[in-house]
């Protein structure tokens, strides 16, 4: 269990370069609350969105592929963080957008990274 939780830390820590790279503004990371947590929550500059968005890290497919971890399940949690979110920070008139950052990794390298925007 240790082992795919740094492997998941290290995956977000090269999804935050990634979008760090992409012109985006990391706002949080590994936001909690009670009904759950959003890995990071970044501002797209050229799209002037907030964007919520879940980091899944692989370094095989035995588990399957990144995406197919989010599932309907994972996704109401995400969007009821995000609502929480909106409200204790009084967001209003702001442009959000769920998106899923795969990680693929060798070697505790990543390999690729691949961003799906609006994924849910």
């Amino acid at each position: 269990m240790y082992r795919r939780h740094e492997t998941g830390k290290k995956g977000e820590s090269y999804a935050i370069e990634f979008l760090q790279d992409k012109a985006y503004t990391i706002i949080e990371r590994n936001f909690h609350c009670k009904t759950g947590e959003i890995d990071i929550i970044a501002f797209d500059n050229k799209k002037e969105e907030l964007v919520f968005i879940e980091v899944k890290t692989r370094n095989n497919f035995e588990y399957g592929t990144p995406i197919e971890a989010v599932n309907n399940r994972k996704q109401n949690h995400i969007i009821n963080v995000a609502k929480y979110y909106e409200y204790i920070h009084k967001l209003k008139n702001v442009y959000i957008r769920f998106d899923v950052i795969e990680v693929f990794m060798q070697n505790d390298k990543p390999y690729k990274l691949n961003q799906i925007k609006q994924v849910f």
